[in-house]
């Protein structure tokens, strides 16, 4: 193999479809970079760059509403906190929002992925039957098969998650002029009325159900919902770190020093006797 097959097997090694850069030439799915700055969002280059093409208003309406939805969610979201607790052992930005997102995994931060998996299943159970059939028959099976905790409904902290209405209401707006089809907020929705009535009472959709509606809607890969997700937490986590970065606080545990914790392991022994 000569020197010329070996630089062509390397470029086949690193192919991409996403960028083209070489010297003097940087384009992101075929646009120029000085074309795009100064006359795109950021919402819509993420759109670009995941999906391979721009997004139409709508598109990029929705996904800008759910970006903005999810920024932040205070000290007491795993994330934040980790963040500042890295912040004050030292570590700079980039390594307090390493080690805060690599948090965002099943239980804080995959719900999103989870809730659109959950909302098709439904749409697959559907053909044939009312939408609150298909809507049981995949609680159920969710709930057999991987956990009694459903993702995207309810809420350990709001009773009513304000960010959910605001969401629905922008999908319901783009449905009704066409711009998506709306089969996953009625899929959401159908499943919040079958836990309320075997339940006896509502358990609201979250912002977590909610996004993961927008980003059904606009034809996004389930593991994509955590993944922007993931792009919008960063932006509280980031702010997060930066505040804790002016103070003057060191080693910041989980709780002030002056809150004790439970020991429940063996009472106070000594050495003698032992075996």
């Amino acid at each position: 193999m000569n020197e010329e097959e070996l630089r062509q097997q390397a470029a086949r090694w690193w192919r991409t479809s996403i960028c083209d850069i070489a010297p003097g030439r940087i384009a992101y799915r075929g646009y120029p970079i000085e074309e795009l700055i100064g006359r795109i969002s950021f919402p819509a280059m993420i759109w670009l760059m995941l999906r391979g093409d721009l997004p139409t208003p709508a598109q990029e309406r929705l996904l800008q509403a759910a970006l903005v939805a999810s920024v932040d969610h205070g000290p007491h979201a795993p994330s934040i906190a980790i963040a500042q607790m890295a912040v004050s052992c030292g570590l700079p930005l980039n390594g307090a929002m390493a080690s805060a997102i690599n948090t965002l995994d099943d239980v804080h931060g995959g719900a999103g992925e989870q809730a659109i998996e959950l909302y098709e299943d439904v749409l697959r159970r559907r053909e044939g039957r009312e939408i609150e059939q298909a809507a049981g028959a995949a609680i159920d099976h969710f709930t057999a098969t991987r956990s009694k905790y459903l993702p995207g409904f309810g809420h350990r902290f709001h009773p009513v998650d304000p960010r959910a209405a605001p969401l629905l209401a922008l999908v319901d707006a783009a449905a009704d002029e066409g711009r998506v089809g709306g089969d996953y907020a009625k899929a959401a929705r159908a499943i919040e009325r079958v836990m309320q009535q075997r339940k006896s009472k509502l358990i609201p959709m979250n912002i977590d159900g909610a996004t993961a509606v927008i980003y059904g809607e606009l034809g996004f890969a389930s593991p994509l919902a955590r993944g922007v997700f993931c792009l919008s937490r960063a932006v509280g986590i980031l702010a997060h770190a930066w505040e804790q970065a002016g103070r003057k606080d060191r080693n910041k545990g989980p709780m002030p020093k002056q809150f004790g914790y439970n020991y429940e392991g063996q009472p106070r022994r000594g050495l003698e006797g032992a075996s």
